[in-house]
């Protein structure tokens, strides 16, 4: 598993913030700016994480979870919304797979907490 992790979001500043904070910590990342090109970028680049908004252009965040999840149904998302998330649309991904729904803002340690979470190496004893 690598250190690799994709962020999609539309806002931009948010993007770079992430983008930032995650490379500080020796994450590689590769961002989009909605969720038809996140989908892209997971086909191209395989992340060991997806970090995703919600609430986007193009095709929102649960759209493109379900179409990532298509590909590969071991991949970890997370969406991060500025919605409730125990709204259905939330609870039902989290039935298909999601890994989890965080309402915003995403705080500095909860990120580094998952990337660090899901893109660790484990190793079998």
């Amino acid at each position: 598993m690598s250190r690799l992790v994709l962020v999609v979001e539309d806002d931009v500043d948010l993007n770079g913030i992430y983008k930032e904070i995650l490379e500080l910590h020796d994450f590689e990342v590769v961002t989009a700016i909605n969720g038809e090109e996140g989908v892209q970028k997971f086909v191209k680049y395989n992340p060991s994480l997806v970090i995703m908004d919600g609430d986007m252009p193009i095709l929102d965040g649960y759209q493109a979870f379900k179409q990532i999840k298509a590909i590969d149904t071991k991949a970890n998302v997370v969406i991060v919304t500025g919605f409730s998330e125990f709204e259905p649309k939330s609870q039902e991904a989290i039935k298909e797979g999601l890994i989890k729904v965080i309402s915003k803002p995403l705080g500095v340690d909860e990120l580094l907490e998952l990337a660090k979470k899901h893109t660790e190496i484990k190793i079998k004893e």
